[in-house]
C-alpha cells in the first residue's frame, strides 16, 4: 500500500548485547518525509528517543545518547538500533513518520513494536579439544583452530612454551596459521579462550 510503515509486533533482545526495531516504507513520488520519531513507552509514560528532521538525527533521551541510530542513507528504512541493551530498554516502541505531498498535505504513519530485553544464563567457555599431536611436512601450510562453547563475546589467544618455561604470545585468533612451518616451528601450543 502506498506510504505505509512495516514493523513487527515483538523483538526480543540480549542484555547487553544490540537489536534492531524494523520500520519501513517504499518512498513514493510526490511525497517527502518530512519528519521521523522514536518514542518509548514504559510504566504508563512515553518519552521521545530520537527525531529526525531537515537539521539532522536529534537524541532527546539522555540515557540512549551514543546508543541508538537510524540508517543515514537508505530511503524508506527508518529502523532503530539500539546498542549495549539495558533490561529497562524493554517497552513500547513507536515508530512515526510524517510525509508532506505535492500540494502540502501531511500524512502521518505510525507502528508500535514491544520490545523485551532478556538475560540469558552466563556460562564461562569450554574449549573443544582438537588433535592431541599434529605431524606436518616442512613448507606446507597448516594451522590449529581454537573452539570454545560458552557465552559469546569469546576472546582467543595463542601460546607457545618457550625455552625457560615461560609463555610466548603468538596471537589473539581462534586459529593461529602458518603459511610455511619449519621444523623450528615443532612445539606444545596453548589455546585460552575468555569471555565476561
Amino acid at each position: 500500500a502506498l506510504l505505509d510503515l512495516s514493523g513487527v509486533h515483538q523483538v526480543n533482545g540480549t542484555w547487553m548485547g544490540s537489536t534492531t526495531i524494523p520500520c519501513t516504507y517504499m518512498p513514493s513520488e510526490g511525497f517527502t518525509q518530512q519528519t521521523l520519531s522514536w518514542s518509548v513507552e514504559r510504566d504508563y509514560s512515553t518519552s521521545t528517543i530520537l527525531r529526525r528532521d531537515d537539521s539532522g538525527d536529534h537524541i532527546l533521551l539522555s540515557r540512549f545518547r551514543d546508543r541508538v541510530s537510524v540508517p543515514k542513507h537508505s530511503p524508506g528504512n527508518v529502523s532503530l538500533l539500539i546498542e549495549n541493551l539495558e533490561i529497562p530498554d524493554s517497552g513500547h516502541y513507536t515508530c512515526q513518520v510524517i510525509w508532506r505531498s505535492k500540494n502540502n498535505n501531511l500524512i502521518t504513519k505510525e507502528v508500535t513494536t514491544t520490545v523485551k530485553v532478556v538475560k540469558v544464563a552466563v556460562t564461562k567457555p569450554v574449549i573443544v579439544a582438537g588433535e592431541r599431536g599434529l605431524t606436518v611436512p616442512a613448507g606446507a601450510r597448516t594451522s590449529l583452530s581454537c573452539v570454545a562453547s560458552g557465552s559469546p563475546p569469546i576472546s582467543y589467544r595463542w601460546f607457545r612454551n618457550s625455552p625457560g618455561g615461560k609463555a610466548q604470545l603468538l596471537g589473539h585468533q581462534a586459529e593461529l596459521v602458518w603459511d610455511s612451518p619449519q621444523p623450528s616451528d615443532s612445539g606444545t601450543y596453548y589455546c585460552e579462550a575468555k569471555n565476561r
